[in-house]
């Protein structure tokens, strides 16, 4: 057996969805809505399934669905793509990053990774060979400095894998932050992996930046995308791969030894929402925005200290001003007591972990919402008292 994956520990994801189906708790932890998803698109999955073509489609993607995936861009992101030639489909946004790791890193070269980060990041770089080099980010802002990147990178880095929006801390990076990042990337000829699944769910007027649309990054960076994220259809992992030729090349070599292709009818389907009107995707930012602020407000009226959620499916709460020093352990109490699962965000973390932060979903229906902070409300003033 592989000794890396054969010693990897139940993850807290399946740990703390296993006690909310034992306990009958809610489940706040794992990142999905409760909403079906549009109706619309849907749909048009299901005619097309029916309908249309259902053999191998092309391995980079339907043609329709890399040209709405460009002319998508460019209308919310400004971003000049070649369809023909620097986008790709694959099969959800984790074969893309497998994809990217495996096909862009021998073994030995550094990643810089930024953690906390998604718990796919470091297997796959330690399956490449990659040598992990960490930027530990801080609450309650979860930002990096020009030092942190200094101490981070060398000569041998090689990649960087950056999530914009964070999950799990809702952190957006501007601009500023991206061109700081640059020039590290630049002078260690690093090419950058970045995650942007998150893009279209930023609040309080935000507007993403994507890692393609800083110039010194256009030439050495990878953009990947997530329809599942965009239209809250998580099951159907169709993702997004957008990079410069010479790089979308190797990247298109490596796809086609993990899952080839993607379902015909899916990609049809998506080809369908990237061009609805811009009026769905305000309405969809705008609907996630107000279920922050529902649950925010109602963790804030019972004693939990919400730090600030500016993107994602999720808000954090800091759980030291309540005398908790251990996340995973008040974690688990909550589930018991309180009947509400969340993760502990030092789960997140290879090393120096902060581990007094939860992060709760707050992609539900509000009655979901509702019930939660009815529980979780006698353990906060309980926690106070």
């Amino acid at each position: 057996m592989n000794p890396l994956f054969a010693s990897l520990p139940t993850t807290i994801f399946e740990v703390m969805s296993g006690l909310a189906r034992e306990t009958g708790a809610i489940n706040l932890g794992q990142g999905f809505p409760e909403d079906a998803g549009p109706e619309d698109v849907r749909r048009k999955a299901a005619e097309a399934l029916i309908d249309g073509y259902n053999q191998y489609p092309p391995m980079l993607g339907l043609p329709e669905l890399r040209q709405a995936i460009a002319a998508h861009y460019q209308r919310f992101q400004g971003l000049d793509l070649d369809w023909q030639r620097e986008v790709m489909v694959t099969s959800g946004g984790t074969e893309a990053l497998a994809g990217a790791i495996l096909g862009l890193i021998e073994p030995g070269d550094e990643v810089v990774l930024f953690q906390p980060m998604y718990d796919a990041y470091l297997p796959l770089v330690k399956l490449a060979g990659g040598v992990p080099k960490f930027v530990t980010l801080q609450p309650p802002h979860w930002r990096f400095t020009e030092e942190q990147l200094a101490a981070a990178f060398s000569p041998k880095t090689k990649l960087v894998l950056l999530n914009n929006p964070i999950n799990p801390t809702a952190t957006v990076f501007a601009r500023n932050d991206l061109e700081m990042l640059a020039r590290f990337v630049t002078k260690s000829d690093a090419i950058v992996v970045a995650d942007e699944v998150w893009e279209h769910i930023v609040f309080d007027g935000r507007e993403h930046v994507s890692v393609l649309s800083i110039p010194a990054l256009r030439e050495r960076a990878v953009k990947i995308g997530s329809a599942g994220k965009i239209f809250s259809l998580t099951g159907w992992k169709v993702g997004f791969v957008c990079a410069a030729e010479p790089i979308l090349k190797v990247l298109a070599k490596s796809h086609q030894f993990l899952t080839f292709t993607t379902p015909p009818n899916l990609q049809v389907a998506v080809a369908y929402g990237l061009g609805k009107d811009d009026a769905y995707f305000a309405e969809m930012r705008a609907g996630f925005a107000g279920k922050r602020d529902r649950f925010a407000k109602g963790l804030t009226e019972r004693g939990f200290s919400v730090l600030p959620a500016q993107g994602t499916y999720f808000l954090t709460v800091d759980i030291a001003p309540l005398g908790e020093t251990d996340d995973v352990a008040f974690s688990q109490r909550l589930v018991l007591e309180a009947g509400v699962a969340t993760i502990p965000v030092s789960a997140f973390y290879d090393r120096d972990a902060v581990r007094t932060v939860l992060r709760f979903c707050f992609a539900k229906r509000d009655e979901t919402l509702d019930e939660a902070l009815r529980r979780l409300e006698t353990v906060a003033i309980r926690r106070n008292s």
